[in-house]
């Protein structure tokens, strides 16, 4: 196999291309193809090896009838989680002698407490904004849940993007969300915790490798931006090719950006090559993806995750094959300088990049008010439910 085709945590693209030859297998054979969508139906028909969820996806799926047993299910279960965290804490009482006693019972059965009815509505906005918060997690865990059922690989859920400046909050965070997943019987090596690509993002993220918990790093519109991620040792990147385009049509309109041109797909290549070059083991993770013309130009990326229409585009494009463009052996001939990223420097670089301090900024708020929408829907049934 080619070593641009083993992936960073030992899987392979699968090799469906030579039974059924279309670009999306043919994809395969290069990239790791990740589903961007929270519909569980999606992923049932598209086998994504990881799949990634984010605010504004739940918020699509939640919408939908047929998920409606799973936002019942995380309000009952953060009601709980309230309810017991009210609860006074019981001491054990201390044993003089540590030894096991003859008559004591081999398993004893924890006893819990017995919870009062529970009403939303008396509840002060301090406490009802407690309760949300609970449901929410649980629901993007749920969610979660379900993906993983389908999917071999990673899923990704993501950090309240309204903690993006916030190191130890964003930490705190991170840690419910795995316990969460540890309570329902999944190994935190399946998950990976979605941070927005802050300096203080990063930081939280490398303080959460040292409990074993990965992140993918998602925002990223900056070169630099990507490396001190690395440096970070923060396992996968989600660089966004398609709203970078956005940016520069915008901003920039009249040029070619077509192709190898497009300054998404650049910018993509740009960190692909020094994280190899280099030998940093952080997956690249292409986001963001809307065209064909960009899954062809970014061929053997270690990832991409890419939406159901452009999947299903690829899907159409019966007797295509997609020759991988970013390759190993290339590396050879390119002069990249190494270059090492702290907070001065990555403060600067940010702040000389208006595109990518226009679209990180951009996209935390977007993913903010996301949030803040399904969290309203989550009131109004909590609401509901006590009328």
């Amino acid at each position: 196999m080619d070593a641009a085709e083993v992936q960073h945590d030992g899987s392979s693209p699968s090799k469906k291309v030579k039974s059924n030859p279309n670009a999306l297998n043919s994809l395969r054979e290069h990239t790791v193809v990740v589903a961007d969508t929270g519909k569980i139906n999606d992923i049932q028909k598209f086998q994504p090896q990881d799949a990634t969820t984010n605010p504004s996806l739940i918020l699509e799926a939640a919408k939908l009838p047929e998920y409606q047993a799973l936002i019942d299910d995380a309000i009952q279960k953060g009601i709980k989680a309230y309810q017991l965290s009210k609860q006074p804490v019981q001491k054990q009482p201390k044993r003089t002698n540590s030894r096991k006693k003859k008559d004591e019972p081999e398993n004893q059965e924890i006893v819990e407490p017995e919870l009062p009815q529970f009403n939303f509505n008396t509840l002060n906005p301090e406490e009802q904004k407690s309760v949300i918060g609970l449901v929410t997690d649980q629901l993007s865990v749920n969610f979660g849940l379900e993906i993983l059922k389908l999917v071999p690989g990673y899923v990704s859920t993501e950090v309240d993007a309204r903690l993006s400046y916030d190191k130890q909050a964003t930490i705190d965070k991170a840690k419910r969300i795995i316990s969460l997943y540890e309570q329902a019987g999944i190994s935190k090596d399946r998950i990976l915790v979605k941070i927005a690509s802050t300096w203080e993002g990063i930081q939280a993220a490398k303080a959460l490798k040292k409990d074993g918990i990965s992140c993918n790093m998602t925002l990223i519109f900056n070169y630099h931006q990507a490396l001190a991620c690395a440096q970070a040792g923060v396992r996968l990147i989600s660089p966004f090719v398609g709203r970078i385009l956005d940016w520069f049509v915008k901003n920039k309109s009249g040029e070619d950006y077509t192709k190898q041109n497009h300054p998404g797909v650049k910018l993509v290549t740009s960190i692909w090559n020094s994280f190899k070059k280099f030998k940093y083991d952080t997956i690249v993770m292409a986001a963001s993806l809307r065209l064909v013309d960009e899954a062809a130009e970014l061929s053997g990326c270690d990832r991409m995750t890419i939406p159901i229409k452009l999947l299903n585009d690829l899907q159409g494009l019966e007797g295509t094959v997609l020759e991988p463009k970013l390759r190993v052996e290339n590396l050879e001939k390119l002069n990249i300088e190494k270059i090492t990223v702290d907070e001065k420097t990555y403060r600067w670089e940010m702040n000389q990049d208006a595109m990518g301090t226009e679209k990180l900024n951009e996209g935390i708020r977007k993913f903010a008010q996301d949030l803040e929408t399904l969290e309203n829907v989550i009131k109004q049934k909590l609401t509901q439910n006590n009328q």
